[in-house]
């Protein structure tokens, strides 16, 4: 037991004293540095994938600020005039928490937000398809993974400028630091290997075998001994050694469409929080043995997460649910669910990052982007049943006239070709006009997107439903054409 003297600040007052405790630091900082209490200086920030937003939330009365706009809805984003960013979707800090780095894999691009104003300060456009991005721990780099190219953009934390590559195997999916700032791991979304690279000189050290070729999401914990890493399309985590000679430590299978991984410490000791959207749950386990602790129901689809700077609460940014979901990470209960802009990708908790004022300029309210319709499709023969396993969720962006449809699919076979369309009839009988085809993955699930005037015609509620009504539904695809139907939206 250590005593650490803290000065916090809480719903506004000043608190000082010594508080006896056993645990110090949170993610992506060390052991070393003093847990932050929530207060209304703090920020949760959450990238929003098809509004081109980025949400604010104060975490103390978990009430949603407003919206940074980095972008338009389609289809005003396919002008070829357009100048506002595509697919708003990764997100890191500064380690001062002064700087937010967001980045859009429609438009290359990493837009460099200021914390205190939420104003953009700059915008570096970098190769195809960037994925993610985050500060060194010295702050005095920006690391990118183009992951529809072959490398990581080094760009300078006070131009914003690109000054060197590291050349790593096609798709690099995304990166974190040691917290001691000497080991960068970058895993991989086209290859199965994490590689290890000195931040001292951009070489890669090691290399890490992955259970398959897509992982979206890394963490490093604050101790310095161990790095998780999620694979979404076979639904399993894996853990190594966070120094030489990086040896795989352990495998869990954590379920179907297994998104991100993030480090909690609290009083109870420290704990990985996997999202897995297939089964709409964030598991934790125990950091020291690998156990399952508990499981959290959370909404659909949950993607990103990332704790408070005390490690009180985790917050999950719910992809087909346009929410927040925060957790107490003592309880682990959800204690408030947070309406935000359209599917939510990356979650960062920055603590600290209005020193001064409220920290509301250049917010715009959420207008449009918080108008979703949430259908769900059951398997043939239960669509009826409200207490069905709806392995299916769908959500329906709306983009004005248009919708992004979202299907978040589960149940079906492994690396199979499937088709989304639409029936005349509620049982999926008859001819099936498609929408979207799609091959799932080895875990029997995909991420299906579409886009149309589809709520239009599948929602019952809808008061702008024409009378050709249509249901959603699934069906495998024999010789190029729809089989029977899988699954069918639910009544």
């Amino acid at each position: 037991m250590k005593s650490n003297f803290k000065l916090g600040i809480l719903n506004g007052a000043v608190c000082l004293g010594f508080s006896a405790v056993a645990f110090a630091g949170q993610v992506p900082g060390a052991d070393s540095m003093p847990d932050t209490p929530i207060s209304h200086h703090d920020r949760v920030y959450a990238a929003e994938q098809f509004s081109n937003t980025v949400s604010v939330t104060d975490p103390v009365d978990n009430r949603l600020l407003g919206v940074i706009r980095l972008g338009d809805p389609s289809p005003a984003n396919f002008s070829p005039l357009y100048r506002g960013q595509v697919l708003v979707h990764g997100m890191g800090f500064s380690p001062d928490h002064r700087t937010i780095a967001v980045v859009s894999i429609g438009s290359n691009s990493v837009s460099f937000i200021d914390t205190a104003t939420n104003a953009v300060k700059h915008t570096t456009y970098v190769g195809r398809s960037p994925h993610e991005a985050f500060f060194t721990p010295d702050g005095k780099e920006v690391w990118v993974t183009v992951r529809g190219e072959n490398y990581v953009a080094v760009l300078d934390a006070e131009t914003y400028q690109e000054k060197a590559r590291i050349v790593t195997p096609a798709g690099p999916g995304m990166q974190i630091f040691s917290p001691d700032g000497k080991y960068g791991y970058v895993c991989s979304s086209f290859n199965p290997e994490v590689d290890v690279v000195s931040v001292a000189d951009h070489k890669i050290v090691a290399k890490v075998k992955q259970d398959s070729p897509f992982c979206p999401n890394i963490a490093a914990t604050p101790d310095g001994k161990q790095v998780w890493f999620t694979l979404k399309d076979v639904g399993r985590t894996q853990v190594f050694e966070a120094t030489p000679p990086f040896k795989l430590l352990k495998t869990i299978d954590t379920g179907p469409i297994t998104n991100h991984v993030n480090i909690v410490k609290n009083a109870n000791g420290m704990f990985a929080y996997v999202t897995v959207g297939g089964l709409n749950e964030v598991k934790v386990f125990k950091a020291s043995d690998f156990t399952q602790v508990t499981t959290i129901p959370v909404g659909n689809l949950p993607h990103g997460i990332w704790p408070s700077g005390d490690g009180a609460r985790v917050y999950v940014g719910l992809e087909n649910g346009d929410a927040l979901a925060a957790i107490d990470t003592v309880t682990n209960k959800v204690i408030a669910q947070i309406p935000i802009g359209q599917a939510p990708q990356a979650v960062a908790y920055v603590p600290n990052a209005v020193p001064h004022g409220d920290g509301t300029q250049n917010l715009q309210p959420l207008g449009l982007a918080g108008n979703t319709t949430h259908l769900r499709l059951a398997t043939v023969g239960n669509q009826a049943s409200p207490s069905a396993q709806a392995p299916t969720t769908v959500a329906l962006f709306d983009q004005g006239l248009l919708q992004v449809l979202q299907a978040s699919v589960t149940g079906l076979n492994a690396k199979q070709p499937y088709v989304l369309g639409l029936s005349e009839h509620p049982d999926g009988s008859g001819a099936i006009e498609g929408l979207a085809n799609f091959v799932t993955n080895p875990a029997g699930s995909a991420i299906v997107n579409a886009l149309g005037q589809i709520r239009q015609v599948v929602s019952v509620n809808d008061s702008q439903a024409t009378s050709g009504r249509r249901y959603l539904v699934i069906a495998p695809q024999v010789g190029g054409k729809p089989g029977n139907v899988v699954q069918v939206q639910g009544l």
